[in-house]
């Protein structure tokens, strides 16, 4: 059997999951609770699997009237269990052989009456006794109505599970199937997997605030015309989700981009380097790290014409371009700056260039790596340059390469 499993059991065994993967080799209880966001977990379910994800569910009598046993093995593909008294377990002991080796209880959808049985140390059913005789975290995704939500006693207990370590994903606000709005509808299954995911980091930013730039910056020419460059801002991106699931406060200042948001992640939108530079200087005073990654025109144009310019006799208009604020090197020149990391990308002689540029904006780490290999890509190769010198990471996806640049910065930045 694979290590750290408990006792061999054959209904839980896990099943061989792909390497590299998000959760691979994590082995998850789900417990469905009634609801009609059940459906949404044959979703859930199937993503998780994708990812690696060895998952046994438990569902209570109550969500067997929306989403049937049978449905949640096929796409599980593990047998599932409903009764506390399931024979089909050699001891009888569902309830305790199903957390032992697991990485976390799930618990989605849970019901206002499921909340209200964890608060009290209620094991009255198989999910109840399971969470209670756990031996791994418990996180739980709130599914109601939103009158249900509000009430004194829901968030009572909703308070109490949190005092006693448990994780509330959401709930959300938005349409409910009773035909109200508001709060108490459950995560979508992607918002509850990157939550799950984010579980797992580790926290090495935990308590820390950390401000991003990301993206180009779109400098006016006339009305209809711009100066910009090919930033995709999925690097930024990347860095900003990453920080999230080490545990820090994050604020994302953006330029232009056609990517959502990470979860937890506040996001700023500014379009020109001086708004991006404003918007920098309004969030660095509560900072505790500044990561420069945002790829900011150098120049503008002098005067932005009212109006849109006219081809003439085909000549090209005279422009006269002035120099950009440098956001990086104004934050970094603070008497008490955030720990500063900037970026460089290059398009030859990488180490040369980056090495000056760090010197010359005198911050701590600044991150190279050459244009023409990572632009629009969804993999990267991150060259760290420090006092030490020189320190090339493997080639991996953006995500990847954030977490790992993630690790250092919160080794390198200290508490």
């Amino acid at each position: 059997m694979a290590p750290g499993h408990g006792v061999y059991n054959p209904l839980i065994q896990p099943l061989p999951t792909p390497p590299m993967s998000d959760l691979a080799n994590k082995r998850l209880v789900l417990g469905m609770t009634g609801g009609i966001a059940c459906y949404k977990i044959c979703e859930l379910v199937r993503r998780l699997t994708e990812r690696g994800a060895t998952v046994d569910v438990v569902m209570t009598e109550a969500a067997t009237h929306f989403v049937t046993p049978v449905t949640m093995q096929a796409l599980s593909g593990r047998p599932v269990y409903v009764d506390q008294w399931d024979a089909r377990m050699p001891n009888n002991m569902a309830h305790i052989n199903l957390t032992r080796g697991a990485d976390a209880v799930l618990i989605a959808p849970a019901s206002t009456d499921f909340l209200a049985k964890l608060a009290h140390g209620m094991a009255d059913d198989l999910l109840t006794t399971l969470c209670v005789a756990r031996a791994c975290p418990l996180l739980v995704v709130p599914a109601m109505n939103r009158e249900m939500w509000a009430n004194p006693a829901t968030q009572r207990n909703a308070a109490q599970l949190r005092a006693d370590g448990v994780t509330l994903l959401g709930p959300a606000e938005g349409d409910q199937a009773c035909g109200e709005v508001g709060s108490g509808r459950m995560l979508e299954p992607h918002e509850i997997l990157e939550d799950l995911i984010a579980h797992f980091q580790p926290k090495v930013l935990a308590g820390r605030r950390v401000l991003i730039t990301a993206g180009p910056t779109s400098e006016p020419i006339d009305p209809v015309r711009v100066l910009t460059n090919v930033s995709s801002g999925k690097m930024g991106y990347a860095i900003a989700r990453a920080a999230r699931e080490a545990g820090a406060e994050v604020t994302l200042v953006s330029g232009p981009t056609a990517l959502a948001a990470p979860r937890g992640v506040r996001r700023v939108d500014v379009m020109t380097a001086r708004d991006m530079l404003d918007a920098v200087m309004a969030g660095v005073p509560d900072a505790d790290i500044f990561v420069a990654v945002a790829a900011v025109a150098d120049w503008r144009v002098k005067e932005v014409s009212a109006r849109k310019l006219k081809k003439t006799d085909g000549a090209p208009p005279a422009l006269e371009f002035v120099q950009n604020p440098d956001i990086l090197g104004t934050v970094a020149a603070l008497p008490r700056p955030p720990y500063c990391v900037g970026f460089a990308a290059e398009t030859e002689d990488l180490a040369c260039h980056a090495t000056e540029k760090r010197a010359r904006k005198r911050v701590p780490l600044l991150v190279g790596n050459l244009a023409q290999e990572v632009l629009g890509r969804d993999d990267t190769t991150l060259v760290l340059y420090d006092d030490a010198g020189e320190h090339p990471l493997a080639r991996l996806s953006k995500l990847a390469a954030a977490r790992q640049l993630v690790a250092e910065i919160g080794r390198r930045a200290g508490s």
